[in-house]
């Protein structure tokens, strides 16, 4: 993130000593006066095929924590999103701070927008959010977030996405994966490195109305490459037995859901492994009387001769 906004002050300083700062903030106006146009008649054109009527959606996380949404669209082409009914913080790490969810709004807004268009602030001019404190997704300055940014967030673009009747839920979390081991003193006093390794696993997205989902991507905010299998094994003490899709695991329907995947790691050596996973409880649900998706399971299989004394693996599965 450090280089990526470093890169951005050199290109916008090469811009504006190309074209002066005047030139470089007028065209930043226009690019964001140009989004909320675009977002305007997203949410006007929403508002006349739902006759005016409010938008609402919920879901759940495993832990049964609901997230409730409403949306109100005026004939000004302006929306209120607010999450009033949403369950208070939990003592987990699921809790998600608002820009979370400001985050998802811009993102569903985006993609919904049928012109080609930079992602820029400009898309939630129109758009007023509204949270309740101390809710999951406002929670308390102590709260427990790393799982929102992965998790929670996933469930906001399934819960936004379903208000506007865009698309069926999808894998609903990142399907975190970490595993390594820590630093470490060897006996004759030698410091051995640790080294960690964390990966986002691939799954079903939902369907739309005119559209089929697709299978084994990565949806959303979890849109990233996975390491491949060749340089996964030459550089990490693990086989990768199987990657592939998980058949039958899409939600049935006039357009059915896509398939999840299948992921079987065995490690070679003693390590922490660790997953933050979602939709293990809940399946995602279907649209429009489409039928649900599979619910995700996590496994953890062990040879015979594994025992503490011989170093087993000792999973953490959240």
């Amino acid at each position: 993130q450090i280089a990526a906004n470093r890169r951005g002050i050199s290109l916008l300083r090469q811009l504006c000593a190309e074209y002066g700062l005047r030139t470089v903030q007028a065209y930043m106006a226009h690019i964001q006066r140009t989004a909320e146009h675009a977002v305007r008649e997203l949410l006007l054109k929403t508002r006349e095929r739902y006759n005016g009527a409010r938008l609402t959606a919920s879901d759940c996380m495993d832990d049964g924590s609901t997230i409730c949404l409403a949306i109100d669209i005026e004939a000004d082409g302006s929306a209120r999103f607010d999450f009033a009914g949403t369950s208070p913080e939990v003592y987990a790490n699921t809790n998600a701070p608002p820009s979370v969810s400001a985050s998802a709004i811009i993102y569903c807004l985006r993609s919904m927008v049928q012109s080609e268009l930079p992602l820029n602030q400009g898309c939630l001019a129109p758009v007023t959010i509204a949270i309740p404190p101390q809710s999951l997704l406002s929670p308390s300055p102590t709260a427990a977030v790393v799982g929102g940014n992965v998790l929670t967030s996933q469930r906001l673009c399934d819960v936004i996405l379903a208000a506007f009747g865009a698309a069926a839920a999808s894998q609903g979390c990142m399907n975190n994966l970490t595993f390594g081991v820590p630093p470490s003193e060897l006996e004759d006093g030698t410091q051995r490195e640790g080294w960690g390794y964390y990966e986002t696993i691939a799954g079903g997205h939902g369907a739309g109305p005119t559209w089929d989902g697709q299978s084994g991507v990565h949806t959303h905010m979890t849109n990233t490459r996975i390491t491949d299998p060749e340089i996964l094994e030459r550089r990490y003490p693990v086989i990768l037995h199987q990657f592939s899709l998980r058949p039958d695991s899409g939600g049935r329907g006039a357009r059915p859901g896509g398939n999840g995947c299948i992921r079987d790691i065995e490690f070679l050596r003693p390590m922490s492994v660790s997953l933050l996973t979602e939709r293990r409880v809940f399946a995602p649900p279907g649209l429009n009387g489409g039928y649900s998706g599979s619910r995700g399971i996590n496994l953890w299989k062990r040879s015979q001769q594994s025992s503490k004394a011989h170093g087993s693996l000792e999973p953490t599965l959240g």
